[in-house]
């Protein structure tokens, strides 16, 4: 499995950034996009309460000692429609959400949605998905937070039916249909890939294996020693007879930072490992110019450095 870069579109800002204040993540997806980094990913957030000190909560979902990065009347971009405008935009990136609270869309709109912009980019979408952490976020929706996680699976269940079969069937005890026709379906093979968030635990695995291309680690599993980590994953999704092999893992592009910035060189050293032991998703938390030409050269020169370090 080929190893991809992959950097974070900011698609938020604390406060309102005015006419034209987005165009800067514009700028930055088709310098990435030209620069020839892999994939670019967003992430996720409908509605806010004012509880969000929950996001350090690891029990409720969020990550232990974590932060949210704005106040609750901070402006937040739908990321499908975000990923949309990238891919009228741009030719070869990935289009990712990292991650999309499915749970919140009603399955067959979601469907129909990522279908179409999968066969608008010729096949670039990849859904990243988790449950999240803000019960406000699921109440506001007329959901009940308790019940998240039985209605994701609800959710993929649904959009894989209906990516996958025309006419489609489902049945399961929330929404039964027979017969029905959704087209056009995505160009991927076998629908959208799905990404699972989770940590090592029952629930996300379960998830993971019945749905899942990749797993997205979460909370104390994005760290340490992901060598063990995706090894302990491999031997949790073949308990419940899949296939670990295929499965692709986002990991943290490990930067060795300097007193003038990032020694490329250093930080490459440790890739080959991680790549040997199945992270195929490369994050990296750059800090990238704000000047579209000065971002391009400096990705570029990331790119270069990256694809010698994972065999490409």
């Amino acid at each position: 499995m080929t190893a991809l870069l992959s950097i974070q579109l900011r698609n938020f800002a604390a406060a309102d950034p005015g006419p034209g204040g987005w165009q800067p993540a514009l700028d930055l997806a088709k310098a990435a996009d030209d620069a020839g980094v892999d994939k670019i990913v967003v992430s996720d957030h409908v509605v806010f309460g004012e509880n969000l000190e929950a996001y350090g909560r690891a029990e409720l979902g969020g990550m232990a000692g974590g932060r949210q990065p704005t106040g609750p009347d901070g402006h937040w971009l739908e990321p499908t429609t975000l990923l949309t405008v990238v891919g009228a935009i741009t030719s070869n990136l990935r289009l990712a959400n990292n991650i999309l609270l499915a749970a919140l869309r009603r399955p067959v709109i979601l469907a129909k949605q990522l279908a179409t912009l999968d066969v608008l980019t010729g096949g670039r979408v990849d859904l990243g998905v988790g449950v999240g952490w803000q019960a406000e976020e699921y109440e506001a929706a007329g959901l009940d937070f308790a019940d998240r996680g039985r209605q994701l699976d609800h959710t993929l269940a649904v959009c894989q039916a209906l990516w996958t079969s025309c006419p489609a069937d489902f049945s399961d005890d929330r929404l039964e249909f027979s017969r029905i026709y959704m087209q056009p379906q995505p160009v991927q093979p076998g629908g959208v890939p799905v990404w699972v968030s989770g940590t090592l635990n029952a629930r996300s695995m379960r998830r993971l294996a019945r749905f899942g291309a990749g797993w997205i680690p979460w909370g104390d599993d994005m760290g340490g020693d992901m060598a063990a980590n995706i090894a302990q994953m491999r031997d949790m999704v073949a308990g419940y007879d899949r296939d670990p092999s295929g499965i692709g893992v986002v990991g943290t592009l490990p930067l060795v930072r300097t007193d003038d910035g990032i020694d490329l060189a250093a930080t490459m050293d440790s890739v080959p490992a991680l790549a040997e032991a199945g992270v195929t998703d490369f994050r990296a938390h750059l800090a990238i110019p704000s000047d579209p030409a000065a971002a391009h050269d400096y990705l570029a020169e990331v790119v270069t450095a990256f694809r010698p370090a994972v065999g490409r």
